[in-house]
């Protein structure tokens, strides 16, 4: 990443943060439409419309506060906490989209900045007959804005940014010192003078939200401040809450001092309320928009500085251009001069109407995602989120709710279209840069949380495992991961939709720094291997000196999803069944655990598309047979099998055949299992014909085989109880420790 000079800021305090922030929030909606509001909705309407814009912004101005006095805080301002909080893409995407918001607002108050003038304006037309465009005021100011911050810089904007944040409150004084129109009638008698015209609500919410959007203007100084974790905290609860009080006043002495017609139709009726106003509030309203342009001038080409040292954009020449500093004090001068080109071309075009709208959405989604971030962390429990101030997560989420729900009641469309934008920056973004965190960095701490309480609370109530409720907790160790995926794929099948895997792949030896190591190393290479399937299994090492050391050590942990494990899985290649001895030593060890087995005899026989899976249920099979319906049910979850089908095939006694059919019809059916009475195959049992050449006979096309074993059997029979399948494909021998119900 480009360097941003960290070290060599302007020197910034509390005062810097306050001004830039209050000079945006009353801003040019206070003088032209603070009027149209109250006239609109009465003063209870538009003092709740105060109200429920701060229930947006308080909550972000303590977010703000808390997440700035976490950590240090550099150049960028919300762009930077948002970021380092949700990872790069995350932060580029809402970067790119309050840099635009923020360059084009300073067209939007320079545009308001010309209403200042319409005494002039008048008048040229009542003395000369001419309608003079308002691009003939509003050109020239952002022409001279321009040559202030490009030759000046940030701290005689600052200078200036005092003046008229003075006159700014001058006006505002001359405002209150002054007296009613001759139209006046107080509004405020009573509940039914207080709130009118509510169907109208968000209509005006949408006009007056922007100005609270300038809450944030003092978080773009971040990194030309001395103290950050202090000035921003202060200034920015500072400036919302003294912005508010003033809004409430202003509407009162709005409501008290002119009719509702004078209120609705006349833009400038401020004018006529106060003292000296026909002068005291065009000079404020010059004050306030050219002191929010000013504010927006300022942080704009800071945010796209820190864009820039971020290298978020896929030019590098370019990202080196935004990023570049000038002088000891980093001044954003090339972000500077795209800025207000930006500027440019949107107060040439005169108006900003529907752009204003999408500017508000995106300081809605900004103030959404800060707001995010702050009740992610509480409820995270990161222990390195250690905020010296610390707001309460019920207001972040408050915040965050009421963004979202507020950029929809404003205007439904174009919420969907700066969602539409934020999604396509966001794809770009991740695509460009692959290696760095995306979404899921936002709620990895809040799951990890909710996951613990979950468990924690499981394991206290005695509900972790009940028959009723029973899913698969799988575990595979293996030594054989690199040469054949068989076990894998199986255990894939078994936890993509229904249950939980955890895949181990031994490293046999002593743990040394060469075999821990040599574990990192396959580890990265079984996930690069996996990465590209539809996988549902958590994979890990173990160094252990033994199969059996490494089994007896993994199977007694719970799995990653907290529940401990229900079942082993083994694997074995069926043209290699020397195999076989490890897993039937160890088969006995998984008894003491009352753990269920599977033994996977994998085959090379390639699975086609709609391959069936064959379940074979003989008469000594009761305890297993259950268990080997749910599993042909949970396997055919899994993509690979979607063409497939279930049937089932018993081999019972000749005058059991009608009572096993009814009972096996029923059990699929109350069981609720997909499998028709025509997959269902009842086969007189002949001791002549062995079940094993059953099996060969009528499951050579099946994709996965499924038969029962009992632990006496292998006791007798040893491997031989494996041999004599070389006709099917993939087999799965199955023992469950005990029944398992089907609801």
């Amino acid at each position: 990443m480009y360097s941003l000079n960290k070290d060599k800021r302007l020197g910034f305090g509390t005062s810097s943060v306050f001004f830039t922030a209050i000079s945006t929030i009353l801003g040019a909606i206070l003088f032209l439409r603070f009027g149209f509001a109250v006239g609109t909705l009465g003063f209870g309407g538009a003092v709740l419309i105060v109200i429920l814009g701060h229930l947006v912004t308080i909550p972000t101005a303590l977010a703000i506060s808390e997440i700035a006095t976490n950590k240090k805080v550099e150049g960028g301002g919300a762009y930077y906490i948002v970021s380092r909080s949700f990872g790069l893409n995350i932060g580029t995407t809402i970067g790119i989209a309050l840099y635009l918001s923020q360059a084009i607002s300073v067209a939007f108050y320079i545009i308001a900045f010309t209403e200042s003038f319409e005494p002039v304006f008048n008048w040229v037309n009542e003395s000369y007959g001419l309608i003079l465009p308002r691009q003939a005021v509003s050109l020239p100011a952002m022409a001279l804005l321009s040559i202030l911050i490009l030759t000046k810089g940030a701290g005689y904007g600052m200078k200036a940014l005092y003046v008229v944040v003075i006159l700014l409150f001058g006006s505002i004084i001359l405002f209150f010192a002054g007296t009613a129109t001759g139209a006046a009638t107080s509004e405020i008698q009573g509940f039914s003078g207080m709130f009118k015209n509510m169907d109208d609500f968000f209509l005006v919410f949408a006009i007056i939200f922007p100005a609270f959007t300038g809450m944030a203007a003092g978080l773009g100084l971040s990194g030309d401040l001395k103290n950050p974790g202090k000035s921003i905290p202060n200034g920015t609860i500072w400036a919302t809450f003294a912005g508010m009080i003033i809004y409430v006043i202003i509407i009162w002495k709005l409501a008290v001092s002119a009719s509702a017609d004078e209120l609705i139709n006349e833009q400038l009726i401020m004018s006529r309320i106060g003292m000296y106003g026909w002068l005291a509030i065009p000079i404020g309203l010059a004050a306030s928009t050219i002191s929010s342009a000013i504010g927006s001038i300022l942080v704009a080409p800071r945010t796209l500085q820190a864009l820039g040292s971020d290298e978020s954009f896929p030019f590098k020449n370019v990202n080196r251009f935004f990023a570049k500093g000038q002088a000891e004090t980093n001044e954003p001068f090339n972000a500077a001069i795209i800025s207000i080109i930006i500027a440019f071309v949107f107060v040439a075009l005169g108006s900003v109407n529907s752009v204003a709208i999408i500017i508000s959405m995106f300081f809605m989604v900004t103030y959404g995602a800060i707001c995010l971030i702050s009740f992610l962390n509480h409820f995270g429990s990161d222990p390195s989120y250690r905020p010296t101030f610390r707001s309460k997560w019920y207001f972040s989420l408050i915040g965050f709710l009421l963004s979202i729900w507020l950029m929809f009641k404003i205007n439904p469309f174009y919420a969907w279209v700066s969602i539409i934008i934020m999604v396509l920056i966001y794809l770009g973004i991740s695509k460009y840069h692959k290696n760095r965190s995306g979404l899921q960095s936002i709620f990895k701490g809040a799951i990890f949380q909710l996951n613990r309480r979950i468990q924690i609370y499981l394991q206290k109530s005695g509900n972790v495992q009940k028959a009723e409720s029973w899913r698969p907790s799988a575990i595979c160790v293996s030594t054989n991961s690199l040469d054949r995926d068989a076990a894998f794929r199986f255990l894939n099948w078994v936890s993509y939709k229904y249950g939980f895997g955890t895949y181990i792949y031994l490293v046999e030896g002593f743990y040394t720094k060469d075999t821990h190591r040599q574990a990192r190393t396959i580890l990265k290479k079984l996930l690069l291997r996996s990465g590209n399937r539809n996988n549902s299994v958590y994979l890990d090492t173990i160094i252990s000196p033994s199969y059996t050391s490494a089994l007896a050590q993994a199977i007694q942990l719970p799995g990653i999803s907290g529940m401990a494990n229900n079942m082993v899985i083994f694997e074995y290649d069926k043209k290699n069944i020397t195999e076989l001895k490890t897993i039937i030593d160890n088969f006995y060890l998984t008894l003491a655990g009352n753990y269920d087995v599977c033994i996977l005899g994998s085959s090379e026989k390639k699975i086609q598309p709609k391959s069936p899976i064959h379940v074979w249920i003989r008469s000594f099979d009761y305890e297993n047979s259950n268990l080997m319906i749910l599993l042909s049910y949970i396997i055919w979850g899994h993509p690979d099998w979607q063409q497939s089908s279930i049937k089932i095939f018993e081999i019972c006694k000749a005058h059991e055949i009608d009572a096993t059919r009814d009972n096996l019809v029923e059990l699929v059916k109350s069981g609720r299992i997909p499998i028709t009475p025509q997959n269902i195959e009842i086969i007189q049992k002949d001791e002549a014909v062995s079940s094993k050449k059953l099996i060969n006979e009528k499951s050579q096309e099946a994709g996965l085989t499924i038969i029962g074993i009992r632990p006496e059997h292998l006791d007798i029979y040893e491997i031989d109880l494996f041999k004599g399948y070389d006709n099917i494909g993939n087999v799965i021998f199955v023992n469950s420790h005990e029944v398992k119900e089907i609801e």
